[in-house]
């Protein structure tokens, strides 16, 4: 798909000042700031996020990521020397019958060199007792250099493993967000609904319940897809030829409403807006090249990586934030508009002191 691709990694890197990097979210969601940038020209406009209504048509759709961080960052002990352990949470491995106390997932441990197969760690609860223990299995990797994932077997004493990881787990945040110790739902959207992430989707962070609602009330429609976001959204692209990148897998749903939705906009002559990049992966991971149009998806797997060259099916525009240097979902935005037409953005945004990543400000290309 990509053969001729001429950009390098080296292509999407920019220097950031550290006090730009957001440490804690805008006090009032949609008052942050927002930079519109056109599409093709790469004109480009400051504004403040709630201005978004300025942009939107009657008759236009914003698809959103509903799914919900889970509270997959969990501090213990090993058993036996009491040392400090981290089991960071990635993802489930769906066994043919499911237990209630029980379950294997894959996931990351810190430290990874004295956590191997057979290794404990435990997890008190709130009344002082372990509520929770992770048994590390095997290396997912199969390189058993005390690198990479782990599978580990999570076991309970509490009613379900559900109130076991609510009761010991931690909402993880970025590693470029250093001692966040305001409000934790800050880091969900106010539509989320199931955690089945490990990071959330940004760019849904600026909406407000109201926001959401004014707009439908000016005809704008609003759908959902769901995107288990994992820890690649952090990743940086190591390789010098971004081809050569392999993305995680992912497991994505477009439900049938949201289908029906996006045809009904598009027959009608309106624009589709995806908010945030996972939404963007959904919907054109959703489109089927054999038949000419959206299917309907329930948890497939996804690894679609969108660089330069991409042919959008699905999507009109694109509301985001500003991403770490080097990373795939810069690049996924520059395929959506052009390499200098980002680049500009973002040194203007620099320029203006925006604010970056996770907790930072928004983008709108239209």
């Amino acid at each position: 798909m990509y053969e001729n691709l001429t950009l390098r990694t080296a292509d999407y890197d920019y220097d950031l000042p550290e006090e730009l990097i957001a440490q804690e979210p805008a006090p009032i969601r949609d008052r942050c700031r927002m930079l519109v940038m056109e599409r093709e020209s790469g004109a480009l406009e400051d504004r403040i996020f709630a201005d978004i209504v300025d942009y939107l048509r009657p008759g236009d759709l914003l698809v959103a990521n509903e799914t919900r961080v889970r509270p997959a960052r969990l501090l213990g002990n090993k058993r036996g020397t009491g040392g400090a352990a981290e089991v960071f949470l990635l993802r489930e491995r769906i066994q043919p019958v499911r237990k209630n106390d029980e379950a294997l997932w894959e996931a990351l441990v810190r430290p990874g060199k004295r956590l191997k197969p057979g290794a404990v760690v435990d997890f008190v609860g709130t009344d002082g007792s372990v509520a929770l223990s992770a048994e590390v299995v095997d290396w997912v990797d199969q390189t058993g250099e005390g690198k990479g994932e782990r599978l580990v077997r999570l076991t309970t004493t509490l009613p379900s493993l559900d109130e076991a990881l609510h009761e010991v787990g931690n909402t993880p945040l970025p590693p470029y967000i250093k001692d966040y110790a305001g409000d934790k739902e800050m880091y969900q959207t106010v539509y989320s609904r199931n955690e089945s992430s490990a990071a959330a989707p940004t760019a849904g962070l600026h909406f407000t319940p109201e926001l959401i609602a004014d707009l439908q009330e000016r005809g704008i429609s609003w759908e959902t897809v769901e995107l288990e976001v994992g820890l690649d959204t952090f990743r940086l692209i190591d390789e010098d030829d971004p081809t050569e990148h392999k993305i995680h897998t992912e497991l994505f749903s477009v439900p049938q409403r949201t289908v029906d939705a996006i045809e009904r906009t598009k027959a009608a002559g309106g624009r589709v807006f995806a908010v945030g990049t996972t939404s963007v992966r959904s919907l054109e991971s959703a489109w089927d090249p054999e038949l000419g149009r959206l299917r309907a998806r329930d948890r497939e797997a996804t690894s679609l990586y969108i660089l330069p060259t991409f042919q959008f099916h699905v999507i009109d525009g694109m509301i985001t934030n500003f991403h770490v240097p080097k990373s795939t979902l810069m690049m996924l935005v520059s395929a959506f508009s052009s390499h200098a037409n980002l680049m500009n953005a973002y040194q203007h945004a620099i320029d203006e002191r925006y604010r970056f990543f996770s907790f930072g400000d928004a983008m709108l290309i239209h």
